[in-house]
């Protein structure tokens, strides 16, 4: 198999889980306007990598872990992020009054976006110091999680219909911080985890 009919076969595949699971998603979801607003950012990115495929393609490890967070996404619209079976059995057997699964969607928001920001930067020889790249795609994990607890903002005061279910604060003051602080987390666990591995690959679109 050549190195074009891999690529073509990898693409295939990663549309035909995430048309799977988005069609899992869409049928009888718990809210259907909380569903639409929870798998747009899903749809978006991956009509956003349709888009760019032939134009900037990206690193196999990135399109896994754009499919992995869309997968996220997609099942916190079928069920709400409060309402995510694995995490009531999860929540009931450690005690929590809560279902976590925000908490998973928010580390996801930091994980995966850091990722994208370090490889167009990279790739874009935007920084000359390592340092300075990490601290910037750290930064900007960071304003897109903020940027999306705003988004939620809005919606909960231009709707108030779904409102509580997407904004999935469950009753918890500290939610908006906490959902920040779990991006941020996601964002420094990506970078120590994963740089390595990301250089490797990047290094046939990097110019020496």
């Amino acid at each position: 198999m050549t190195k074009y009919q891999s690529v073509n076969v990898a693409a295939t595949l990663w549309a035909f889980t995430f048309l799977v699971v988005f069609a899992w998603s869409a049928y009888h979801p718990f809210e259907r306007g909380t569903w639409v607003l929870e798998v747009a950012p899903a749809v978006l990115g991956a009509a956003a990598l349709l888009l760019s495929r032939r134009r900037f393609p990206l690193t196999p490890l990135l399109y896994v872990l754009i499919l992995i967070h869309c997968i996220i996404l997609l099942i916190g619209g079928h069920y709400t992020y409060a309402e995510v079976p694995l995490f009531d059995w999860i929540a009931e057997h450690t005690g929590s009054s809560r279902n976590n699964y925000d908490k998973l969607g928010h580390f996801a928001q930091g994980f995966v976006p850091v990722m994208i920001a370090r490889e167009i930067t990279l790739r874009l020889q935007v920084f000359n110091s390592r340092a300075w790249a990490n601290f910037f795609v750290v930064c900007f994990a960071l304003a897109f999680s903020a940027f999306y607890e705003l988004i939620e903002w809005w919606v909960a005061l231009a709707s108030a219909e779904g409102a509580e279910a997407f904004l999935g604060t469950q009753g918890y003051v500290w939610d908006t911080q906490s959902d920040m602080g779990a991006a941020l987390i996601g964002a420094i666990a990506a970078l120590v985890t994963l740089s390595s591995w990301h250089d490797s690959q990047l290094s046939q679109f990097i110019k020496r």
